[in-house]
């Protein structure tokens, strides 16, 4: 028993560290970017305020119009406002035809859901995300959070 015991701990610290170490190298969606996914039932006026925001702080981040955006939007409402806003910005928007090679591309997703009475909205790239709750209000959204900025590499 005194033998079995300590070969026992062994092998189970082992397990452990192989499943937490194979548990790091997971990734969702293409390029270790999340599938695009936002409500339907958010209104226009609200969905073009939040992108609208959204995107004028990416600008901020990797600059105005320097590259073409890799969007695969979802059909909502955001997607499509996300999109206009993007173009307002003077990005060049591609959703699923190729670039020339050469050109700058940078993917980008989204994700806007619920929270807690509010909505929580991220962007992603491969070298920023930028995430912030806004609240619902009757001819928009307005920011409920500070912008929460991380960047990558």
């Amino acid at each position: 028993m005194r033998i079995l015991l300590p070969r026992l701990l062994r092998s189970l610290a082992s397990a452990c560290t192989l499943v937490l170490l194979l548990s790091g190298c997971q990734s969702s969606g293409v390029g270790g970017l999340l599938e695009s996914d936002a409500r339907p039932d958010i209104s226009g006026p609200a969905a073009s305020a939040i992108a609208g925001d959204m995107v004028s702080r990416l600008a901020e981040q990797i600059g105005p119009g320097k590259a073409t955006i890799v969007l695969k939007p979802d059909g909502s409402p955001f997607g499509q406002a996300l999109e206009a806003a993007l173009k307002g910005w003077g990005y060049a928007v591609v959703t699923d035809q190729k670039t020339d090679q050469g050109t700058t591309v940078i993917p980008l997703a989204y994700v806007v859901v619920p929270f807690e009475g509010q909505v929580l909205a991220r962007l992603s790239t491969d070298t920023v995300e930028l995430g912030r709750a806004y609240a619902i209000t009757a001819n928009g959204a307005a920011p409920a959070s500070a912008l929460s900025l991380l960047k990558r590499g």
